[in-house]
């Protein structure tokens, strides 16, 4: 069976299908067969950024690893008993046919609540979940007072994560591994950076979840996005000489995917 990662939380802007791609890409190119779904079915960020990727290795005639993005399929509706959910029958049937051929499936989730994200949750192995370092973001996860040193209770986002966890314990699944990953943090040592830090070890121990570094701000980023190209790809569309930043992102890459402990992966990169 697959291993299914799930990258998502319900909030635009935190970096999902920038980590989703690094993230998709790194697996291809380390060998693993992946496949990937976006479920942004409006806007389709990742979806786009795969195509991009596609377009210019024909263009460039290189050869690049690449994750494979599936639609979902259309279901009859006439088939459907009373009370079932389209959508869920589109998900799973995705899943199903993707699953004998792949040792990983990657589903990136929408920055809003939907129906397909709430299932996909459901089924994530690797629950992905990019957090700007803010506490705009932090509200996502739970409620703080006015200092944000003491939590208040879990916020919507949480509680849907928990609503996936009691699904797949009835269903005897496995639990999922949720990693949340702060994105953008700054380079100083401030006030907001050091409560982040406090707060989010504070929650993770009572929600259960870990904590993995992520993507700081970079230009190189939005650079990318046009052609599909990742960080790991420089070197091969002749990059000769990786400025620092450029190499402090691709060790950051490197911590991201280390830390996820996916099953079968070493690092190669």
């Amino acid at each position: 069976m697959a291993h299914i990662i799930v990258v998502g939380n319900e909030k635009g802007g935190a970096g999902k299908s920038t980590v989703s791609m690094h993230v998709a890409t790194a697996i291809a190119r380390m060998g693993h067969k992946i496949s990937a779904l976006d479920l942004d079915l409006r806007q389709r960020t990742f979806g786009r950024y795969v195509e991009n990727r596609q377009a210019f290795v024909k263009s460039a005639e290189l050869d690049l690893a690449c994750p494979d993005v599936h639609d979902l399929p259309e279901i009859d509706a006439d088939a459907l008993k009373p009370g079932e959910n389209i959508y869920d029958h589109r998900l799973s049937a995705a899943v199903a046919t993707l699953e004998p051929d792949n040792d990983f499936i990657l589903i990136d989730c929408p920055g809003s609540h939907t129906r397909l994200s709430q299932v996909a949750h459901s089924l994530a192995d690797t629950l992905i979940t990019p957090l700007n370092d803010s506490f705009v973001d932090f509200d996502l996860l739970a409620k703080t007072d006015a200092t944000g040193e003491k939590i208040l209770g879990p916020s919507v986002y949480s509680e849907m994560v928990w609503n996936a966890r009691q699904l797949r314990a009835q269903a005897g699944l496995k639990p999922i591994d949720w990693i949340v990953v702060r994105n953008r943090v700054g380079a100083q040592r401030m006030v907001n950076k050091e409560k982040m830090e406090r707060v989010l070890a504070a929650l993770a121990k009572r929600i259960g979840f870990r904590v993995a570094p992520g993507f700081s701000e970079r230009v190189i980023f939005r650079e990318l996005f046009p052609r599909g190209l990742t960080l790991l790809d420089l070197k091969d569309i002749g990059v000769k000489q990786l400025n620092i930043s450029n190499v402090a992102a691709r060790q950051e890459l490197r911590d991201l995917v280390k830390a996820l402990n996916l099953p079968g992966v070493e690092l190669n990169f």
